[in-house]
């Protein structure tokens, strides 16, 4: 079981390699900072705002909805 923080990573890291593109590129193509990306990724920083979501949901052109309608969010637990 992982845990949100965990599964969000993850999913990210899914997105990515399924797009053939690095962190960083999702960083850009989203229009975050990339320190905000990449502290969330190296697990520096938690919890990650709603709007940090949308705004790589739009890096990877698609929906919240598409985001979370995923395998990896079936078993999630509390941290």
């Amino acid at each position: 079981m992982l845990t949100l923080e965990q599964a969000i990573r993850k999913r990210i890291i899914e997105l990515a390699k399924e797009r053939n593109i690095t962190i960083n590129k999702v960083s850009t193509l989203s229009g975050l900072p990339h320190t905000t990306l990449l502290s969330f990724m190296n697990n520096e920083t938690h919890n990650p705002r709603i709007s940090t979501l949308l705004h790589v949901c739009e890096a990877f052109d698609i929906s919240l909805k598409e985001f979370f309608d995923n395998k990896v969010f079936k078993d999630v637990k509390d941290e």
